[in-house]
């Protein structure tokens, strides 16, 4: 298997050391640990400095990083993926319901994560799974990706900078009186439940924003964005103003229609740190969702 290599040529940085500048370029220092101590390499014009080399104009920096070994728990799984987006850096998969983004107690096997371990032993991918935006098992649609350790530092930098972004479609019990809102309430951990989360004064800032697409007579459909990502956050906070997923039934909603919660990430944009451009992906409802959308309207 191929070791990731990144490439630089200094212009306009010159004068700092090594590790300066790869601090500035995202690499962090448990990374350049990582490299370091684990058989990668650092060359500037085909020479193996040390990260306290000082950089000149023109210098051509080489950083291998090592191949990554995934824990020893993560066995991988010939799982189909549904890949929306790949590249070299990132990959965007569709992840369907009732599958973990990541192994738990109560399901061992069969995550996201087992899936992607098994495609990078097919492609050759020298890494272990960096997922940088989960799911809950039951909520289905986009996730993103990186390939490998200085991609995913630089998207997780880009996360607290707010430039991943996604939306939600659901649906949700009744009918709305606004056709657009925000719902601007604390969540905390629920005082009788390691799982459940609800809102109360001295939880943590959640924001959220809807729109709703449409009013059935029992449900709505509704465009969701999240300006925090609380755990839970969207589920408990259409509960707490009377609205609960369908198919919710930790908080509150029923399951005549659907038995899980008609939660799906429809888009994600971020800004990929390589290209250097905005990327914008979307994928359609799945078929439980859509068919209930579609019965709904008629």
């Amino acid at each position: 298997m191929k070791a990731y290599t990144k490439e630089w040529t200094v212009s306009g940085n010159e004068g700092l050391t090594i590790k300066e500048f790869l601090k500035g370029e995202g690499i962090s220092k448990s990374a350049l640990a990582f490299v370091k101590f684990h058989g990668g390499e650092i060359i500037v014009n085909e020479v193996e400095r040390t990260v306290r080399y000082i950089l000149q104009k023109g210098d051509r920096l080489k950083v291998t990083f090592p191949p990554e070994v995934p824990s020893g728990g993560l066995k991988p799984e010939n799982i189909p993926l549904t890949i929306v987006y790949e590249d070299e850096h990132v990959l965007v998969v569709n992840k369907p319901a009732r599958m973990n983004t990541i192994p738990s107690k109560e399901h061992p096997t069969g995550s996201l994560a087992n899936a992607l371990l098994f495609y990078y032993e097919k492609i050759g991918l020298p890494s272990t799974v960096h997922i940088v935006t989960r799911l809950d098992r039951d909520t289905s649609g986009l996730v993103l990706i990186a390939k490998h350790q200085f991609v995913h530092g630089k998207l997780s930098l880009l996360q607290q900078q707010k430039k991943v972004n996604r939306e939600y479609e659901a649906l949700s019990e009744g009918t709305f009186k606004e056709p657009y809102g925000k719902i601007e309430l604390p969540i905390g951990r629920k005082d009788t439940s390691i799982i459940e989360r609800e809102v109360r004064h001295d939880g943590k800032y959640a924001c959220t924003y809807y729109s709703v697409l449409q009013n059935f007579q029992n449900f709505s459909h509704v465009k969701l964005k999240l300006e925090t990502g609380r755990t839970h956050q969207i589920r408990v906070h259409l509960s707490h103003i009377g609205h609960p997923l369908v198919g919710d039934t930790l908080y509150g909603g029923g399951s005549k229609w659907l038995k899980r919660q008609a939660l799906h990430c429809s888009s994600l944009s971020f800004f990929h740190p390589f290209l250097k451009e905005e990327l914008h992906l979307k994928c359609q409802l799945p078929k439980d969702i859509k068919k209930l959308v579609k019965n709904g309207s008629e």
